[in-house]
């Protein structure tokens, strides 16, 4: 599927000034009411139906695409076109072996890309099961339950406690709510929403109930326009570009010098068919047939191994991408933080202990409610059994009109007070002692502020009905224990991490400087959106930011989306539906732990632990898949230029053929079959983010593969001029050593120091030497070829192991050559 190059549009921030004047969650409900020919006693059936056909289902559309166009995508392409060619021209010259070879790969390499792209999930559909099922309108005058999705603007609704709010919609009468956002923004407290406010659909009411005017359905609510911008992110996956870079080099090579091949045979007048079918299979030897194939494996392998530390991985090519994220946006709620209220250090008065101040909050608290201040007071307490010998007679919760909870209590000696909890102004225009108090607690509060912690004021009344101040309980979202820890390795590995949260500046600051952050922290309401392109400055400062606060989902996405444009790789967590379209657009998006269905659908990774530091073992586990990649990428480079090379050369200037076409086709059987094992190989990480470099992979694979043509000459010479072989018996010898020296070629590759300085992993080892035996018995017995016999064979291989000796001392003067500001980071890199 190709990447989307249109902007998707962003939708507004819900709190904004509205653009338009006809916004219809901002006009007055009165004008609301006509512009939608609606009124508080609902509409009627009839005309709700024909508006459910003009407006279509409240549902987010998804856009589906044939599983079979998918699956056929996987065979359009370059690389796959030239792999396609190869197999017609096999069956063209009934070359059978080559052609179910390469078949197979090609089939192989299709599957393995749907079936692991089918596994990734969906995130529109993951966005669609989060809206309500059911919901209760109006219509002719009587209340009926009906689904979510045949609701039309200017219907009806009934919102209670725990209900998902349906559709976008304006409040009318009944109480005072609060409603749950933190999945849409990313807001740790629920907000409070009186009538005529707006609320929005996937939301949830925490307290309260009343009646509300839908006045947006399906993909034209907040949360539609958010699942628009999940489906329309799309991102170009550096693996692919890298893979299809390495494809052309050698394809636009193999091309130039079979054609060359083809040109001097027939001005020699060779026999055309025989050199036809050669160049045939030398193109087929070429072509990196089995290359998507092997690195496609070597991914899959990793991925089982980030599952063991509990990373999953839904798209393969997210580990490449993984490797070299070097900027990290970390959602704060529920990924840096625990997304869980904490009580601080209490401010008392007349020196009252603090312990008592938590206490008396808990009395003014109701476990019951399930409202999340009082949780967090309750959680507060040292002793949890301290209340259990006081009985609450009566108790009235939080309303946004008093701002303050009051409990009625009786202790075990049947003596009855009064305690409350509520906004500190509030809490001290009760208290008689407020005048004395006043600046200590206001001081108290403003720092409390500065921190980025909300405050609270607690008072306690005795018989006399006289409130008396005691003191201020500060409340904030904890980190994880991990956390600081984790930034602090992930900054050690190259990682600039950057907090994105929907709180305000002052608890970002906060945040941000309890987990060495940094404080430098943009208010993303400056910002613009996905259709605006930034200045140059404001992307500088974004790109210098260490944070950004009050976010919406349409500022996450932007973010991403600048941060790449510099030339980033950008790596996104997040766990809710307000980060879906960010962890989409970003190049690999993190879901943690208690993620959203949208989040971890969305996402190409996702965590089953709570914490940060597994980011880190991810990390550290993608950069040692990425390093088996590259050391199999400059290999297959190498060896294919070795033959191509040879090859060209020995008929250019010979007029030889120093291997035969059969002997062409093992080489690859073995060679290529083998080297999956690279997959499990110990390889290195690097304390560095990890890119494609492709001046090196290309510039060490073509240094080796020269090297290489050198030393088959040398061996040509020596058979031909000094022990006078005839041509039958150097094409073996030629075989044999292109064979063996081709495999041990993996071992210089995989490594940028000398070839002994990361132990091979036993299977690769074993896969190596067991090729090569089976290529050494070929050669020695003469399976398709001349008989060349066990002396002989000993001497190509001590001729490849001295070669390959010296092959490594060039390797380390090459990578000294391609690198020289890099060279010190040999001393970086740690060992897997």
């Amino acid at each position: 599927m190709k990447p989307s190059t249109k902007a998707p549009k962003a939708p507004k921030d819900p709190k904004s000034q509205p653009d338009a004047k006809d916004d219809l969650k901002t006009l007055p409900l009165p004008e609301v009411q006509k512009r939608l020919k609606s009124s508080p006693d609902g509409l009627q059936k009839a005309e709700a139906k024909k508006r459910l056909t003009e407006n279509g289902p409240n549902e987010i559309e998804e856009k589906k695409t044939n599983p079979l166009l998918k699956f056929l995508s996987y065979f359009w392409g370059p690389i796959p076109w030239m792999i396609e060619v190869a197999v017609i021209l096999s069956a063209v010259v009934r070359h059978w072996p080559d052609f179910f070879i390469i078949l197979f790969l090609l089939l192989t390499n299709a599957v393995v890309g749907f079936w692991e792209e089918r596994q990734a999930g969906n995130a529109i559909a993951a966005l669609k099961a989060k809206l309500a099922t059911q919901t209760q309108a109006k219509r002719d005058g009587q209340w009926v339950t009906l689904p979510a999705r045949e609701l039309v603007p200017g219907d009806v609704i009934r919102l209670r406690l725990g209900n998902i709010v349906p559709a976008d919609a304006r409040l009318l009468d009944g109480d005072s709510m609060s409603i749950d956002q933190s999945t849409l923004t990313g807001e740790s407290l629920p907000a409070t929403r009186n009538s005529g406010d707006a609320v929005f659909s996937g939301s949830i009411v925490r307290r309260g109930e009343s009646n509300a005017l839908v006045y947006a359905t399906g993909s034209k609510t907040y949360f539609g326009k958010t699942a628009q911008l999940v489906q329309e992110a799309h991102t170009d996956s550096h693996f692919q570009k890298a893979v299809l870079k390495i494809g052309n080099y050698l394809i636009v090579l193999a091309l130039v010098l079979v054609t060359l091949i083809i040109t001097v045979a027939l001005f020699r007048h060779d026999p055309i068919l025989e050199t036809l079918q050669f160049a045939l299979v030398l193109t087929v030897a070429s072509i990196p047939v089995a290359m998507p194939t092997v690195l496609s494996v070597t991914m899959a392998v990793g991925a089982r191994k980030l599952s063991q530390k509990k990373a999953i991985v839904s798209r393969l090519v997210a580990i490449e991408e993984l490797a070299g994220v070097d900027v990290l946006c970390a959602d704060k709620t529920g990924t840096l933080t625990q997304n869980k209220l904490t009580l601080g250090d209490p401010f008392s008065v007349n020196n009252i202990p603090a312990d008592q101040v938590i206490f008396n909050g808990a009395l003014a608290s109701s476990a019951d409610n399930n409202d999340t201040i009082d949780l967090a007071v309750l959680d507060g307490l040292k002793d949890q059994d301290s209340l259990k010998t006081y009985k609450t007679v009566h108790f009235t919760p939080f309303d946004p009109v008093h701002k303050r909870t009051e409990a009625t209590v009786k202790d075990k000696d049947g003596k009855t007070f009064k305690v409350t909890k509520g906004a500190p102004q509030v809490i001290l225009a009760l208290s008689k002692n407020a005048d004395q108090v006043k600046p200590d607690v206001d001081k108290a509060v403003n720092d409390f502020a500065k921190r980025g912690f909300r405050s609270l004021g607690v008072a306690r009344s005795e018989n006399d009905d006289q409130w008396q101040f005691m003191g201020v309980l500060p409340l904030f979202d904890p980190p994880w224990d991990d956390a600081e820890s984790t930034i602090a390795s992930a900054v050690k590995m190259g990682i600039k991490i950057k907090m994105v949260t929907g709180d305000a500046i002052a608890i970002a600051q906060e945040t941000a400087k309890k987990l060495g952050l940094g404080t430098n922290i943009l208010d993303a309401s400056s910002l613009g959106d996905s259709k605006q392109q930034e200045t140059a400055a404001v992307m500088q400062s974004i790109e210098q930011a260490d944070g950004f606060a009050q976010v919406f989902p349409e500022h996450k996405f932007h973010i991403v989306d600048v941060l790449q444009k510099q030339n980033h790789i950008v790596g996104m967590t997040g766990d809710g539906v307000n980060d879906a379209p960010a962890l989409k657009k970003a190049d690999c998006g993190i879901a943690v732990s208690g993620a959203t269905d949208a989040a971890r659908a969305a996402a190409s990774i996702v965590l089953t632990t709570p914490g940060l530091s597994v980011i880190i073992d991810a990390i550290k586990e993608s950069r040692r898949i990425f390093q088996r990649m590259n050391s199999y990428a400059i290999y297959r480079i190498a060896e294919t230029l070795r033959v191509l090379l040879l090859m060209t050369l020995a008929i250019l200037v010979f007029n030889f053929y120093p291997v035969t076409a059969v002997m062409i086709v093992i080489l690859a059987l073995l060679n290529d079959g083998a080297i999956l094992s690279i997959a499990y190989d110990n390889v290195q990480y690097r304390n560095q983010p990890e890119a494609w470099d492709m001046r090196l992979v290309l510039g060490i694979s073509t240094v080796l593969g020269v090297i290489g043509v050198i030393s088959a000459f040398g061996l040509f010479y020596l058979g031909e001029r000094v022990f006078h072989l005839d041509r039958d018996h150097i094409q073996t010898l030629m075989y044999l050593k292109l064979s063996v020296a081709g495999h041990l070629t993996i071992f210089l590759t995989r490594t940028r120091g000398p070839f002994w300085s990361i132990r091979p992993a036993r299977i690769l080892l074993m896969a190596v030497f067991g090729t090569q035996a089976i290529a050494t018995v070929i050669a020695v017995y003469g399976v398709f070829m001349t008989p060349l016999g066990w002396g002989w064979a000993l001497f190509v291989w001590g001729y490849a192991l001295a070669w390959f000796i010296l092959n490594d001392c060039v390797k380390l003067l090459a990578y000294r050559l391609l690198m020289p500001r890099r060279s010190s980071q040999t001393n970086s890199i740690r060992t897997a």
